[in-house]
């Protein structure tokens, strides 16, 4: 393949000389650290865009980006065309076999049930805009149900069903309710589908979205950070916040006044939304362990502090949708830039297209040579896409770009022109240029779009 040659030479000879193997192409083990990446870089912490020019690119997603939803500006009154629109566009039956955990067929019967869950009968002509804020991790699936589908038998770590989580401290607009009444579907500003209703407390609009803008604040740097734990107030004990998350710091809170029954000065008091028994909404202060992960501000958005932050994640495993309590490539790449303010779209193939970016476009007719050229020129934090999957670059070596990456696995040609398939299944490092697409397809030439988050 073109111009792979020097990366799997590089493996080979290292493997013949005793250097131990990583069994992936061009990998040795001191490049699976941030540092190695970022001594590489001439200004590796210069200011890429600040905060000024952060908020206005985040304007101009919420002005032309169409997947974006500005649930705070909602009518007052949503009528049924508009909810039965937002549930339809999620909620639509596949067309291929399904099969359950243990590779059993999906009955048509439960399919059928599935889709008259969706209770589309009991949208009111036209209904009060109702609001609400996730309380704990909670996951979106594409109907009101927990049942796990897959595409073929044996495989399940891909749950067709699942779309994406929502975090604590995120404003949804609640639109319906499942015939059963243990789902809503809810509206975030990045996403809509079908929550669990025991994640959400309902509340008035004002509180919701105050709360989103409350200063000081937090915002958590690290992969994921937990408050302590405490009995006396169960709706903020061990929550799970993901890296980005910001939360209202409660910096004035009295020295000699307990915070759930325990002293804070080892933790930071911050405040947290949570359900009450009626399932409204509630604010509570809660602990955050000072050794956690956190800011006092979203980070400077350098070239050193994105490898940083994409290192964070480095062997975690791959969640689709982000099942497994981790995320997937899209949800990956939009937490590292969230720890900077940077909002993307949840999925690819929004990210991928996004006019709020630098875009390049790499049209179809596009030679392998041309796009070398392009790649070549790559620099830290540029976003790749190939149809369905999302990759940042870390890096270049013997000038050709270095990514990572959550993703189920990569496939090359090793020296001896063999075809090899790694199931990586996890965030991992891995040159771009050998990585084939299929058997024969380079990924290079698979390449839809780049996105550049700078000037």
């Amino acid at each position: 393949m073109v111009c792979s040659t020097p990366v799997a030479a590089r493996t080979a000879d290292a493997a013949r000389s005793g250097v131990p193997s990583t069994g992936v192409i061009g990998i040795e083990e001191r490049q699976l650290n941030a540092d190695y990446w970022i001594r590489q870089q001439a200004r590796p912490d210069a200011t890429i865009l600040d905060a000024k020019a952060i908020a206005a690119q985040n304007r101009r997603l919420h002005e032309l980006d169409a997947s974006v939803h500005d649930i705070e500006h909602l009518p007052a009154q949503l009528s049924q065309a508009q909810v039965r629109g937002w549930i339809e566009a999620m909620s639509q039956p596949r067309e291929e076999t399904l099969y359950d955990e243990r590779g059993e067929e999906i009955a048509a019967a439960t399919l059928t049930a599935l889709s008259e869950d969706l209770a589309l009968d009991k949208i009111p002509a036209r209904q009060d805009t109702r609001y609400g804020m996730v309380v704990r991790r909670a996951d979106l699936r594409t109907f009101p149900t927990r049942l796990r589908v897959f595409n073929s038998r044996g495989d399940t770590d891909i749950d067709r069903y699942q779309e994406s989580a929502l975090f604590p401290g995120t404003p949804v607009a609640v639109v319906h309710e499942s015939r059963d009444g243990k789902y809503w579907f809810v509206v975030s500003p990045l996403y809509a589908a079908w929550v669990e209703k025991d994640r959400i407390a309902e509340g008035a609009k004002a509180p919701i979205f105050a709360y989103t803008r409350k200063t000081p604040y937090l915002v958590v740097t690290g992969a994921s950070a937990r408050t302590v734990h405490t009995p006396e107030q169960a709706g903020v004990s061990d929550v799970q916040l993901e890296m980005g998350v910001r939360v209202p710091l409660l910096a004035d809170w009295p020295s000699d006044k307990p915070v759930n029954g325990q002293h804070h000065y080892a933790s930071h008091v911050i405040e947290l939304p949570y359900r009450d028994d009626k399932g409204r909404l509630q604010f509570s202060p809660a602990l955050l362990p000072r050794n956690s992960d956190t800011s006092e501000d979203y980070l400077p958005l350098t070239q050193a502090n994105l490898v940083r932050q994409g290192f964070k994640f480095f062997g975690e495993r791959y969640g689709w949708g982000h099942s497994y309590n981790t995320r997937d490539c899209s949800g990956f790449v939009s937490e590292i830039y969230r720890s900077f303010g940077v909002q993307l779209p949840r999925n690819t193939r929004d990210q991928a297209v996004s006019p709020a970016y630098n875009r390049i476009d790499l049209a179809e007719g596009l030679s392998h040579e041309e796009r070398l050229k392009i790649v070549k020129s790559l620099e830290v934090g540029d976003l790749i896409y190939i149809p369905g999957h999302v990759m940042m670059v870390v890096g270049h070596e013997d000038g050709w770009p270095y990514v990572i990456h959550d993703t189920t696995g990569i496939t090359f040609r090793d020296r001896t022109g063999d075809l090899t398939r790694v199931h990586l299944n996890g965030v991992s490092v891995t040159p771009l240029v050998p990585l084939l697409f299929n058997r024969e397809q380079p990924t290079v030439d698979r390449i839809t779009s780049i996105q550049r988050i700078r000037p």
